[in-house]
């Protein structure tokens, strides 16, 4: 078992790890200040990865993307985590799986433009009413000749604002329960589709999450990703990889981005003739830390190895979204706590690792959802989940 990075790996994660600390770094306090990415930056941040191949790095290259594994994708996104949500979109996409159903026409109406970052997808399930419930969904597509007519509302929908079509589910056959949600594709610009109130949050700043409304929308019958009522199931067996990389991968680059943070401060900062590192409260804080985000990076490289290998690893990633969200919870109260009343302060930016840092246990599914998953499981699978010999 080796768990060491070979060498294209690490001039990988070199490169990210380069181009977040000259290129998108000297933007965050501008968008924590004002709450926006100017579009001029946006473009030029959005040109400069590109040229570095840093885009769409998750699609396979047949179709124009960057085809890396799971476990390398993983490492790339953890150096994502260093920086603010809305620079890593503009910077290297948000290109969802999802889109590699895409079949004929789709490829090149909606597939071929995202991976090129010409055309910006979000994915539309949660509403009002359901929250972590995907399957409760209200919003409705009816048949209408050889297309469909969409009405509903979704709301939490995030980069909307800047989207140009969204990846929306729809009850197609309401007897049918979770088997009758269907997937559509659904450019803005149709008549009937208004983009509501930009919803405002406790963090995230300058990524906009909004309300959709949809009033008797005209879909074309290639709108429809997939097959009908296979929606739900399209959702749950591709955003795996989306929950894994933006939360896990992410959670895990955050915590090691706070916690490097806290080790400088604990160094330098000395109360009562000596440096605050040297109390052992603090080296607790400190080793309570290092020990819960090395185990996470293990947890979230277990995962994705379980997705290189071709197997479902769903269990693997409810574990990881859990584990991978309250460790950077713990970290960054443990770093307010290190940094005392600069912690507290908007000088130095704790405050808003603390504040974005909240929303992990809530988004792709809370951290109780993903609890009851994994004691199901294990109560149905036994030892296999927890025992390497099993």
């Amino acid at each position: 078992m080796d768990f060491a990075l070979d060498e294209q790996q690490r001039m990988l994660i070199d490169t990210v790890r380069a181009f977040i600390k000259k290129e998108l770094a000297p933007l965050e306090d501008e968008i924590e200040t004002t709450g926006v990415l100017r579009p001029e930056l946006a473009k030029e941040v959005h040109e400069k990865a590109k040229a570095l191949g840093l885009y769409a790095l998750n699609i396979p290259e047949e179709f124009g993307g960057g085809g890396l594994s799971a476990v390398d994708h993983m490492l790339v996104e953890e150096q994502f985590g260093h920086t603010s949500d809305i620079l890593i979109r503009r910077a290297f996409g948000n290109v969802y799986e999802m889109l590699l159903q895409c079949q004929g026409d789709q490829v090149e109406r909606w597939l071929l433009p995202a991976v090129r970052g010409e055309r910006v997808a979000s994915i539309a399930i949660t509403e009002p009413g359901a929250g972590s419930d995907a399957a409760g969904v209200k919003t409705r597509a009816v048949k209408d000749g050889t297309g469909w007519r969409l009405s509903g509302n979704k709301h939490f929908i995030s980069d909307g604002l800047f989207s140009d079509f969204f990846l929306v589910t729809a009850v197609t056959d309401p007897a049918a329960g979770a088997k009758g949600i269907s997937m559509f594709l659904v450019d803005k610009s149709l008549p009937g589709f208004t983009i509501g109130r930009d919803q405002p949050m406790m963090g995230v700043r300058g990524t906009s999450h909004v309300e959709l409304f949809f009033d008797n929308v005209p879909l074309e019958g290639v709108a429809l990703l997939g097959n009908e009522g296979q929606g739900l199931r399209l959702a749950l067996s591709t955003l795996g990889r989306v929950r894994l990389a933006q939360v896990g991968a992410r959670a895990v680059g955050k915590a090691t981005h706070v916690l490097d943070l806290m080790v400088n401060y604990a160094r330098e900062r000395k109360q009562f003739g000596q440096a605050l590192g040297e109390f052992q409260m603090v080296q607790q804080m400190i080793a309570d830390s290092v020990i819960e985000v090395n185990c996470a990076r293990l947890l979230l490289h277990r995962a994705a190895f379980e997705l290189d290998s071709g197997r479902d690893g769903r269990d693997y990633i409810a574990m990881v979204k859990v584990n991978a969200a309250e460790t950077l919870g713990r970290v960054v109260d443990r770093a307010v706590q290190i940094f005392g009343g600069m912690g507290f302060c908007k000088d130095l930016p704790i405050e808003k690792y603390y504040r974005d840092a909240r929303i992990y246990r809530i988004f792709d599914g809370a951290s109780e959802i993903h609890r009851h998953t994994i004691a199901r499981n294990t109560l149905k699978l036994g030892a296999e989940l927890f025992d390497i010999g099993a």
